[in-house]
């Protein structure tokens, strides 16, 4: 028998621009032919969540709006063209819900590149409801064995680093510098980068953060809001005294993406994967060149990148700190994340 799917779902809707977000019932919303309908059974929060609901980017905002874009739950129904997932199966709803798969970026496997991509919670419905919509070539199919509340940070903020990282070039053996490692985002990094046999320098600041990174193995932790000299500090805690190989920037203000220059080595790469209102990244020239730095940006994983970075976590490598706490508490947990007070991830239980 088909699962029963009701005609009403509890959501948290923006209704205008800043918020907050209202916890209300609105319609199931029906798969069209190349999209599955997942009832969402946990949702990550991401600081882009938060983005959205004050209109931060310069993207299209759907209005009004029910966000999140870490959903793990089952599919419940599909359209006649859907392929490669079956209802029944367990399904992840991503940032990227949708792109045209015919453009060049998609052809080169860089559908996040795609200029009519759709991105859910932000420019479609995204994950804080109990059904949501996704394109089938896009959700990404979860082994069954793999928990749903702990896989939903996997969905964005794994994928996001752990593509990150393959964009450093970083070898085994290396240091990289994730700055925010205290953070969701942060947390993550650190484990795809020790089991990608990188070195990891972790920067946030708190004794909470400090705790945290210490845990999940970070060989040195350095606290922005208590050291004197950053730079100074980094390059004394890498081999040979000469800066990270890469660096990681998952803050969310500017200050840190003026710093990275300074403290990373010749030949190192520099990652902008935070994206801070209105922040811009600047570095002086005569070191960018003498130093032959690369300094680039690394936006979320294609398709394959979210099979492998599932595929780590399955295989027991990759453990996100994270809290669970009901969908009706998530302006609270706004509240938390620009207090900056939040470490790890916080996981929405979905009513159901």
């Amino acid at each position: 028998m088909p699962p029963t799917i009701p005609d009403k779902q509890w959501a948290q809707v923006i209704e205008k621009k800043g918020g907050p977000p209202v916890y209300k019932q609105i319609p199931v919303p029906k798969p069209g032919p190349d999209e599955v309908l997942v009832n969402i059974k946990y949702t990550g929060v991401c600081h882009t969540d938060l983005h959205a609901m004050n209109g931060d980017w310069p993207l299209p905002l759907k209005m009004p709006l029910v966000g999140g874009h870490e959903g793990a739950g089952v599919v419940v129904a599909k359209g006649e063209l859907a392929k490669g997932i079956e209802v029944g199966d367990h399904a992840g709803i991503k940032w990227l819900n949708g792109s045209c798969l015919s453009c060049e970026f998609c052809k080169t496997a860089d559908e996040p590149l795609c200029a009519e991509q759709q991105l859910s919670g932000y420019t479609v419905d995204g994950t804080f409801q109990q059904y949501a919509i996704g394109k089938a070539a896009h959700v990404s199919k979860l082994p069954e064995e793999v928990p749903l509340d702990a896989v939903a940070p996997i969905l964005c903020a794994g994928i996001t680093v752990y593509k990150g990282l393959k964009e450093s070039g970083a070898r085994p053996g290396q240091t990289v510098a994730i700055v925010g490692a205290g953070g969701g985002l942060g947390s993550l990094a650190q484990q795809y980068a020790k089991a990608m046999g990188l070195r990891v320098l972790a920067i946030d600041g708190g004794d909470e953060k400090r705790a945290m990174c210490e845990k999940l193995g970070a060989e040195t932790f350095i606290d922005f809001t208590k050291t004197k000299d950053i730079v100074a500090d980094v390059k004394a805690a890498t081999p040979g005294g000469l800066g990270a190989h890469a660096v990681l920037l998952l803050a969310v203000s500017e200050k840190p993406f003026q710093q990275a220059c300074d403290y990373v080595r010749s030949r190192g790469s520099i990652v902008a994967i935070g994206m801070p209102a209105n922040a811009f990244v600047k570095a002086p020239v005569f070191e960018t060149v003498v130093k032959m730095i690369n300094i680039k940006g690394s936006y979320v994983g294609n398709r394959q990148d979210g099979v492998e970075a599932v595929d780590f976590f399955a295989r027991g490598l990759i453990h996100a700190p994270f809290k669970v706490a009901p969908l009706e508490d998530l302006p609270k947990i706004f509240e938390l994340m620009q207090q900056g007070k939040i470490a790890g991830r916080y996981v929405l239980e979905i009513p159901q």
